[in-house]
């Protein structure tokens, strides 16, 4: 997710949290007060840069007027991509924050810790109700049944088109209900190479923003990332034919292959009018549209007809610095996720609502209203799937990359590159954990 300057998948980095106290704000707050004869003051590890840090920081001044026994540090911590090695770092040392914005693939590795707070009897009990939250955020910070974050960001996939690119080739813009094989024809017709033009994208640096595209895929086509008995991939054949589509489209040089972390060049190449299509999340919209790209956005492609798609939904985790300060960092987490406030931090820092409540305040739909596609990222949470909450999942991926950068590169069949894959995932899944 970019910046101004575009960053990582996770630049535009933003969160609310989502959990509830079962007594009122104003209660927990003079509860924080009362331990120790004055404010309690916690940690906020936030992750956020540029816009998103302004945002929040924001919403933690107004809290902090309305909540006056309560103040929240928001300094500290890194940028939200190296947040888990700091917050292992963090626990390992017992110096840790009180709340910090941990990525939804990695939630599953922090939650190993006693020092993280479980959220599960506070979720139902709050002025947001559990079931008015996406299915993706729910999912993102469920740990073996148990609540262990916050929902603090949700996104999904989408391919976003340039008008421009396909009315020059005379191409129709492609339905909602299109196909991965009209994907690639498409692309093959809007790649030019005298200009050097490219019909698609897809990033190769062998990270996250690599792996998590093609989920969509194996999930269409009957897969799962981790198999029913836990202890190997779920993905061994639709794998296969998942990588075939990146073949055809390495085979016919119709995709950009971004060599460096974050995709920031694939997303300049979009920028400047080099790439027709693109998948990405509503995150770049805003990039798109400073950058003068008149676009069309349309859901992803599928193999069967039912749509599916990715959601990569961050946490707010909290952590036990003692009775004060756990409910110090619920209330204010608590506060922040009700829909006024996290729809103040969606249209701020371009995420989409973490419920149906905040999708409903009058500034989320003026912001829906203004900016063309972003209804079509809100209908897709409604067929969206998210990573699974696995302690394993890192190693996972790190195979999935490995597979999907040998078959862009042409370095391996899809066949072979997913059997390599399938013997590293699966030694990491038997590990016991």
């Amino acid at each position: 997710m970019d910046v101004r300057v575009p960053l990582s998948r996770r630049g535009f980095l933003r969160g609310a949290g989502a959990l509830a106290l079962g007594t009122t704000m104003a209660g927990c707050a003079s509860a924080a007060r009362a331990g120790s004869g004055g404010p309690v003051t916690i940690e906020l590890w936030h992750g956020q840069s540029d816009v998103g840090r302004k945002v929040i920081e924001e919403l933690v001044a107004d809290f902090e007027r309305t909540h006056p026994g309560i103040r929240v540090n928001p300094g500290g911590g890194v940028l939200a991509d190296a947040m888990l090695q700091k917050v292992m770092a963090a626990l390992a040392s017992g110096s840790y924050p009180d709340i910090a914005y941990v990525f939804g693939a990695d939630l599953a590795s922090v939650a190993r810790s006693p020092q993280v707070v479980d959220l599960t009897d506070l979720v139902h009990s709050g002025p947001a109700p559990w079931a008015d939250y996406w299915t993706p955020g729910r999912d993102a910070v469920t740990v073996n049944g148990r609540v262990r974050a916050a929902p603090a960001m949700l996104d999904v996939l989408a391919v976003v088109c340039n008008k421009a690119l396909f009315a020059q080739k005379g191409i129709p813009l492609p339905a909602e209900n299109w196909t991965w094989a009209e994907f690639v024809a498409t692309a093959r017709k809007l790649t030019d190479a005298p200009s050097g033009t490219f019909g698609t994208s897809w990033p190769g640096a062998g990270d996250e923003d690599t792996v998590w595209r093609l989920w969509p895929l194996v999930w269409d086509l009957g897969g799962e990332v981790i198999g029913p008995d836990g202890r190997s991939i779920g993905f061994a054949d639709s794998g296969v034919r998942a990588l075939e589509v990146l073949r055809d489209l390495a085979a016919q040089k119709s995709v950009y292959i971004d060599p460096k972390p974050g995709s920031e060049q694939m997303y300049q190449a979009f920028a400047s009018g080099r790439i027709a299509m693109v998948a990405t999340g509503p995150w770049q919209l805003q990039d798109i549209t400073d950058a003068g790209i008149d676009y069309h956005v349309v859901p992803l492609p599928t193999f069967s007809g039912r749509p599916v798609t990715v959601s990569g939904p961050d946490t707010w985790t909290l952590f036990d610095n003692g009775e004060e300060r756990v409910q110090a960092a619920r209330t204010f987490v608590s506060w922040l996720i009700q829909p006024g406030q996290d729809a103040r931090w969606d249209v701020g820092a371009g995420s989409l609502p973490l419920s149906r409540g905040a999708q409903a305040m009058p500034v989320w739909q003026r912001k829906a209203a203004e900016t063309e596609g972003l209804p079509v990222f809100i209908h897709a949470l409604e067929n969206a799937r998210v990573k699974p909450v696995h302690p394993a999942y890192p190693q996972v991926s790190q195979a999935v990359a490995t597979a999907v950068v040998a078959v862009l590169l042409g370095k391996s069949t899809p066949a072979d590159a997913m059997r390599a894959c399938a013997d590293e995932a699966n030694a990491a899944l038997i590990i016991p954990r």
